[in-house]
């Protein structure tokens, strides 16, 4: 005899549990949802509404855009419980754990240093992690086990809520597969449930082209990457400053989008005494800080886009490919078309 599904009733009988278990799913009446939600407390802003507790945030930008400068500024701002001006932490102070895949010790000293000297001095909730090149991994686990074994051991022993990953290319090796990042967001989802965590993780981005705007295509394997993190915002470079740099909102769940194209975040690196940061100096809109293009540049694009259609790729992965809309790729081709 087949055994029958088991289906969700349409009615509950009243003082029953309705929470249902079947399989990969949680059922529940959607205002027990609710209800069992309002009893948790609403989510603090951790650097105004680019990234809130509870959030695992992306922020993604080209190399050398200072990635790495803004989100030690942000580590600290956490671990003091102070603002950074222009910017929300409404956060208590708290343990941060920093994980430096990037940078060595002497260079870490040096942002923080007035020339190897007068250092600056930060909490002591601040704990900065960098790879133990002589760590011996043991011989059943893989490279990305055992760092993600190490990061969990470092949680309970800190009583960390705050993770910042600098950056997320050491947790699995190739990121800009969808293969590849999947199960990378799985194993950061369940640290962030078993741990009741805040993670920011950064990430670069393959070269993009500084005349358009930022968008999540621009995200290293952004399909994966991009919806299964609840939040993202990106740095852009300004064109006629080498130290301007802006902020802008490309994910938020939390929110709503108040940092996107026409209302972006600019900010100045400087170093005041002995600290690198980000200098908040005002608000603008994206396009005025992308590059603008020549006509010659234009050209080569508008062939590049023609010599890939004659390839059989489609309009969508062209305009995907070139960072641009299906109608601009639908219309340079029909010029071409009526030449």
């Amino acid at each position: 005899m087949m055994e029958t599904e088991e289906k969700i009733p349409v009615a509950i009988a009243e003082g029953t549990d309705p929470t249902q278990i079947i399989d990969f799913l949680i059922v529940k009446p959607a205002n027990q949802w609710i209800e069992e939600a309002s009893q948790r407390p609403i989510p603090k802003m951790l650097f105004s509404e680019f990234w809130h507790e509870g959030e695992i945030c992306i922020l993604f930008a080209s190399s050398g855009l200072g990635k790495s400068i803004l989100a030690v500024q942000i580590g600290n701002s956490i671990s003091t419980g102070e603002n950074i001006p222009g910017f929300k932490n409404e956060a208590t102070s708290q343990t941060v754990l920093y994980f430096d895949f990037e940078l060595s010790d002497k260079q870490f000293e040096g942002r923080y240093s007035e020339e190897f000297k007068n250092h600056f001095e930060f909490d002591e909730r601040f704990i900065r992690v960098e790879l133990n090149p002589d760590a011996d991994k043991p011989e059943k686990q893989t490279e990305e086990e055992y760092l993600i074994n190490s990061i969990q051991r470092c949680i309970k022993e800190t009583g960390a809520k705050i993770l910042i990953i600098d950056n997320i290319t050491y947790l699995r090796s190739d990121t800009e597969k969808a293969k590849d990042a999947l199960p990378l967001m799985k194993k950061l989802k369940a640290l962030k449930r078993e741990f009741d965590l805040s993670i920011l993780t950064l990430t670069h981005t393959p070269k993009r082209d500084a005349s358009k705007p930022i968008t999540k295509n621009d995200l290293s394997g952004s399909i994966m990457l991009f919806n299964f993190c609840d939040s993202s915002f990106s740095i852009g470079a300004g064109t006629s400053d080498p130290n301007v740099r802006y902020i802008k909102q490309i994910k938020e769940r939390f929110t709503q989008k108040i940092y996107g194209d026409d209302n972006v975040i600019i900010c100045e690196i400087v170093k005041p005494d002995n600290f690198l940061q980000f200098s908040h100096t005002g608000f603008g809109k994206e396009i005025d800080y992308l590059r603008n293009i020549s006509e010659s540049e234009k050209q080569v694009e508008r062939e590049m886009i023609q010599q890939r259609h004659r390839e059989g790729v489609s309009y969508r992965n062209i305009a995907k490919e070139f960072n641009c809309s299906v109608g601009k790729v639908q219309n340079i081709l029909k010029v071409k078309n009526e030449k």
